[in-house]
């Protein structure tokens, strides 16, 4: 019996290896057959025909070759949901009835779920409704840090750490590419801010472009084989973003063996001989709205168009300059519209909306919780005020190019009142804004004394008063195309706090936003809530964490500082942000974010990592498997982490590393590993996270390499970066 099972194991293993490599043999004459055909149509392509394939033929579409049944290539704005259908000629909308899609909350809240996993299934699902739609490149996932918290567009990023958004954007990109449709990492590089965005040109030291400003993006080409990019407007010492020589020659297509298509934001490119030869592949959107007044088609005078071609003819621009660029869009095509083996999609369904609502629960953060505020039994007849336009305005629309047309969006108001049944539920707007503009501010027409003393007047009735505040989706808040004027509240918020708690102190502050604000009000209230903009399932997600249905378990993604100087751009004047409309400096290096406020010893008003649970974790145990560790090992830390509340919930260890007596300058300690366990009230689970020694290099820039100091450091392992419960000295040799 024995030796029949030694047998059978023996050939399952034998079977299984032959399966690997008759996989990987596969794979590579899968690559090696496709580079074969790509050459035989390059050969068979006339020189016009490939400059057609370098630029738009309308808003988000390039040409395919007819002749040849080489298909059109269709791009779609992300990352949070497939854009509703825009004109062949301009930005107004198709007015399709078969295009409204699942909203996914945005990737703020993706980041604060700090679960990779969730990464993948957001991934998935929005790849799934994107092949529905026949698009073969979403737009996005974004992941610019965040710099400061003016920033129009933060919320559509992953926060101000490079290593969690390194390690929640690979699942995201290998999500969406499973269905055959290529992500698009934005914005390459340095676009940390909307104002001046067109044109200001960033000055950054090479150790913080490399050690803050571009891991995500290498992880996106390294980890997670993104099979295209979209370059930043912003300029980088003196070039353009999206024909930067460093950026797209050297670092990108050199550096890191980057192997798909570099296409520009929408009017993103300047000059026609920059971009072909400093590495831009596909121009799109450049100084058209449309056919203009000229019987030829304007996007035949794109910089990669008609004088490409004429510089190509005239033997000033090489040939195989252009065949580079056709190969890569035709190994973008094999991997999307021209792979026969590719998903038929699904459009949105209640799976997405399942996967949506879950990232939503996770993502919430909860940062205060005087006297267990929350959570809010639903069974109880009490009388709740629910305060503030913010739990009835869309937020799936606004923001830019972003924005969505969901198929429903629940908002907060209808959440509250689909869970507390037995509650009496009253709302009042209390403020107002506008209607949402891209490029404008539209005041509100309805009376702000009016609308505060109704809120009042309802606070006074209630038992519990809830305020959804923060910002919203228009222009000169969480919106592309213009950054916040300043750091408070908006619409009079702060002071209409200030009244509602004189009338009820029992108030809960539930913001929407995907930026910090300011809170001179934070000791007067009960709980805060952060709770992101959450998209088709907003109300129902925040009814689940009010509830209690779910337990909080999101971390800020990145830190609130108290005020706006205490941030590290802000703190070196205008120069430094925005800049001078020319130049910017980037004067704080590589103390961005936690690693400014813990260096410096300025206590935020929340930290990087912070969130509070209704239960309450213990960590314990935790060591290293040694002490001592060459640069081609990996650390090991392992723990234990145990629930000692009364809730079911989820905890994530994050471990942080800094250098002792380091030569050069260091953040007192950086983020390398984290991992989101689930515990069982009463219970315990163990964890362990693995560093890499290598990854503890910092950026030489007199080597211009990574050089790893040999010497002591320090492990630091808790719950957030200003929550340390364990530290743990070792040294590498």
């Amino acid at each position: 019996m024995f030796k029949n099972n030694f047998k059978n194991t023996l050939l399952t293993i034998v079977c299984y290896i032959m399966i690997v490599i008759n996989a990987k043999a596969q794979d590579t004459n899968s690559s090696k057959s496709v580079e074969a055909k790509i050459d035989n149509i390059i050969s068979s392509l006339t020189i016009e025909e490939k400059v057609a394939m370098c630029h738009a033929q309308s808003k988000f579409s390039t040409p395919g070759v007819a002749r040849l049944g080489i298909p059109e290539l269709w791009m779609s704005d992300g990352p949070h949901g497939v854009r509703g259908e825009i004109k062949w000629d301009d930005w107004g909308y198709a007015g399709w009835t078969n295009d409204s899609i699942t909203a996914f909350p945005a990737l703020t809240c993706l980041a604060s779920t700090f679960n990779p996993n969730l990464s993948k299934d957001y991934g998935i699902s929005i790849g799934e409704e994107a092949r529905y739609r026949k698009k073969d490149v979403l737009l996005g996932p974004g992941v610019n840090m965040y710099r400061s918290p003016l920033n129009g567009r933060n919320f559509e990023y992953m926060g101000e750490d490079p290593f969690l958004a390194s390690k929640m954007v690979v699942p995201y990109i290998q999500g969406v590419q499973q269905n055959g449709v290529s992500a698009c990492v934005k914005h390459y590089a340095l676009n940390n801010q909307e104002s001046w965005r067109g044109h200001i040109n960033v000055e950054v030291s090479d150790r913080a472009l490399h050690e803050i400003y571009l891991p995500a993006f290498k992880a996106a080409v390294e980890e997670g084989k993104v099979w295209s990019i979209m370059g930043a407007y912003n300029q980088f010492r003196g070039q353009y973003c999206c024909h930067n020589k460093i950026l797209l020659n050297k670092i990108l297509k050199e550096d890191w063996k980057f192997d798909g298509v570099v296409i520009t934001d929408w009017g993103g490119a300047h000059d026609t001989k920059q971009a072909a030869l400093n590495g831009l592949d596909i121009e799109m959107g450049t100084g058209t709205d449309g056919l203009v007044t000229s019987t030829q088609n304007a996007y035949d005078f794109y910089y990669l168009a008609n004088p490409f071609l004429k510089l190509i003819k005239n033997g000033e621009i090489e040939e195989k300059i252009l065949n580079d660029k056709v190969r890569r869009i035709l190994r973008l095509m094999f991997r999307t519209n021209m792979n026969p083996n590719r998903s038929f999609g699904r459009m949105n369904n209640q799976e997405h909306i399942d996967v949506a609502r879950k990232i939503a629960g996770e993502g919430i953060v909860l940062l205060k919780n005087d006297a267990s505020f929350f959570p809010i039994d639903a069974s109880k007849k009490i009388t709740i005020a629910v305060i503030g336009e913010n739990a009835t305005k869309s937020m799936t629309i606004g923001g830019g190019s972003s924005e969505l047309k969901a198929k429903n969006e629940i908002s907060p108001l209808d959440g509250l009142k689909n869970r507390y049944k037995n509650a009496t539920i009253i709302h009042a707007m209390g403020y107002a804004s506008g209607p949402s503009a891209y490029d404008r501010v539209i005041p509100s027409k309805l009376d702000a004394n009016k609308l505060q003393q109704e809120a009042i007047e309802v606070a006074s009735k209630a038992d519990i008063v809830l305020f959804f505040g923060g910002l919203n989706k228009n222009h000169l808040q969480d919106c592309e195309g213009a950054d916040r004027k300043e750091f408070k509240l908006p619409f009079g918020q702060d002071e209409l706090l200030n009244e509602l708690i004189k009338v009820n102190p029992n108030i809960g502050v539930v913001l929407v936003s995907g930026n910090a604000v300011e809170m001179p009000w934070i000791s007067n209230v009960k709980a805060i809530m952060q709770t992101w903009y959450l998209g088709s399932v907003a109300g129902n997600a925040i009814a689940d964490v009010i509830s209690g249905d779910v337990n909080p378990s999101g971390k800020l993604p990145f830190s609130f500082p108290k005020k706006l100087s205490d941030n590290a751009a802000h703190s070196f004047g205008e120069l430094s942000y925005p800049g001078d409309s020319i130049n910017e400096y980037y004067k704080e290096g590589i103390l961005v974010g936690y690693r400014w406020f813990d260096t410096k010893k300025i206590k935020p008003l929340f930290a990087f990592g912070e969130g509070l649970s209704y239960t309450t974790f213990k960590l314990s145990t935790f060591k290293t498997d040694k002490k001592e560790y060459s640069q081609n090992e990996s650390i090991v830390i392992s723990g234990n982490v145990s629930n000692t509340g009364n809730f079911d919930g989820a905890e994530v260890v994050q471990v942080y590393v800094g250098k002792l007596n380091s030569k050069v300058e260091r953040a007192e300690k950086e983020l390398k590993g984290f991992q989101k366990v689930e515990v069982k009230k009463g219970g315990n689970t163990d964890a362990k996270i693995s560093i890499d020694v290598k990854s503890l290099s910092f950026y030489d820039e007199s080597i211009s390499n990574w050089n790893l100091e040999k010497g002591d450091y320090l492990i630091y392992i808790g719950n957030s970066s200003n929550n340390i419960s364990k530290k743990i000295k070792i040294t590498i040799k």
